[in-house]
């Protein structure tokens, strides 16, 4: 199926894959439309949902668009701030802008019976209704926060304490003085326990699970994208088909890559003082494939050493009261302010209980080819939805492989074939992570994996020495620009 005779796509979120679906399509030459419920573009860079202390996990060079780089002067490590400004300079620089609703929500999708989609809309102006021929659902796995229900929340809450996730947590000086419960280990949770010390009068990191932590520079040297930004930083894992040297890496020269990851997991204990702290996870570093790794945040192990910052490990809180919060290993610490690094649901409210079946098995997992195109459900795609070290790349492959597939440039593969392909990706996925794939969006650390799909249905990749260069060094999205330009030339002949 092609969308020779349909012009009109409407794309739902404008982060970092729905801006680049509504400039990549466009340059196809659909009349692209981009409904964001925000008061500007950003997705989790937006103003409302950045926490003090926010920046990337990835260095500057390797998140940013193919086409589009940062402002000079741009630090290493962006702040939440400079990447939503970098996003909106790219919505400038393209001229999408005036394709860009903001302020507007979607709140139902519904497929007509000609397979084209009504979207109810509300803004300041009222609710209306905005017909397009296909959509895009771009407004990511960040975009749904899960807050934990405690028992004795109300007593808690009464009491004047608050509970709140870490997305809406904005002011340092809302906590000027108390004593404040972070829940959770992963970078969002640390960045904010660390951003407070030194204006809470306490601030305590419950952790159920520990996690491993990759610093900055190793030894305070080597990058870590060195590591773990190229293609052989892919390699060290198993992807659910090896080939080429891959093969080699989990076959006859596991021994070669164990002794890799050893050594970087030995220097990253020690670096991090995990033993010494009792942090140490327990597992081997190989367990990051279950997207549990996380970039270090700045200073946190110094201050847990000189007991500025507490961690509890293996615990819960199992019960609120006012000023108090138990936990279940039995400790009973006072607590103002829980805020929640608790991740966020994966579902999509504005469809039908019929289209979310259609879309997500019985577990919720979504059901997508390539992890962007559904099964059953005509003229609808996502974008995004797939976790990543490089989000950004993914995104916009997958913005040029939504454009490609409708201007007829491939294939798919029968509706028999795609099953199966799901369903080897979803049960490897849940092997590889103990179940913790976020409803199957989870492809870290396999981000050019995911690309060299895409652009093998495109029948193109970048040339063979960039790819080998890749393996020695970190991936560098200004390569693959003529690619896309490429592609998107072909639905012009």
């Amino acid at each position: 199926m092609t969308l020779s005779q349909k012009k009109r796509i409407g794309i739902i979120g404008a982060g970092f894959a729905g801006v680049t679906s509504a400039k990549i399509l466009r340059d196809f030459g659909f009349d692209t439309v981009v409904f964001e419920k925000e008061s500007e573009v950003g997705g989790v860079w937006a103003s409302s949902r950045r926490y003090p202390g926010l920046s990337t996990q990835n260095v500057r060079s390797t998140y940013a668009f193919t086409d589009y780089p940062y402002p000079k002067g741009t630090p290493e490590w962006p702040s939440g701030e400079q990447v939503q400004n970098y996003i909106a300079g790219y919505c400038s620089h393209f001229g999408i802008n005036d394709r860009i609703h903001l302020n507007t929500t979607v709140e139902k999708a519904s497929l007509n019976l000609d397979q084209t989609w009504s979207l109810k809309i509300s803004d300041s102006k009222g609710s209306r209704t905005e017909n397009v021929d296909f959509l895009i659902v771009a407004n990511g796995i960040f975009s749904d926060p899960f807050v934990p229900e405690y028992k004795g929340s109300d007593e808690f809450t009464k009491a004047g304490g608050k509970i709140l996730h870490t997305v809406d947590f904005h002011n340092l000086s809302d906590v000027k003085g108390k004593n404040v419960l972070i829940v959770g280990y992963g970078k969002s949770a640390c960045d904010v326990a660390m951003a407070t010390v030194g204006t809470t009068s306490s601030t305590t990191v419950i952790a159920r699970h520990l996690l491993w932590k990759v610093p900055k520079k190793l030894k305070e040297v080597l990058n870590y994208k060195m590591l773990f930004l190229t293609r052989m930083g892919e390699a060290l894992f198993p992807y659910i088909e090896l080939k080429g040297f891959e093969k080699f890496l989990h076959g006859k020269g596991k021994g070669v890559r164990n002794g890799m990851l050893g050594s970087v997991q030995k220097v990253i204990s020690k670096q991090l003082m995990f033993d010494d702290l009792g942090l140490n996870p327990g597992t081997s570093l190989e367990t990051i494939t279950r997207s549990t790794v996380s970039l270090a945040t700045d200073g946190f192990y110094k201050s847990v050493k000189e007991g500025k910052l507490k961690v509890e490990v293996g615990a819960e809180i199992s019960k609120l009261e006012a000023g108090k919060a138990h936990l279940s290993n039995g400790k009973v610490i006072p607590a103002d302010y829980i805020i929640c690094g608790t991740g966020f649901h994966q579902r999509v409210l504005f469809f039908d209980k019929e289209i979310e079946k259609q879309l997500t098995d019985n577990r919720g997992n979504f059901r997508l080819y390539r992890q962007i195109l559904p099964l059953d459900t005509p003229n609808l795609a996502f974008n995004g939805y797939n976790s990543s070290f490089f989000s950004q790349m993914n995104a916009e492959f997958g913005a040029l492989w939504i454009g490609a597939y409708l201007t007829g440039q491939f294939n798919l593969p029968s509706r028999e074939s795609r099953l199966e392909q799901i369903d080897k990706r979803l049960a490897w996925m849940e092997a590889r992570t103990e179940g913790k794939h976020a409803r199957g969006t989870n492809i870290i650390p396999f981000s050019m994996h995911n690309i060299d799909e895409l652009l093998g249905d495109m029948k193109t990749h970048v040339n063979a020495f960039t790819r080998f260069n890749e393996w020695n060094v970190p991936i560098n999205p200004a390569n693959y620009a003529k690619v896309i330009n490429k592609v998107i030339a072909r639905s012009t002949k």
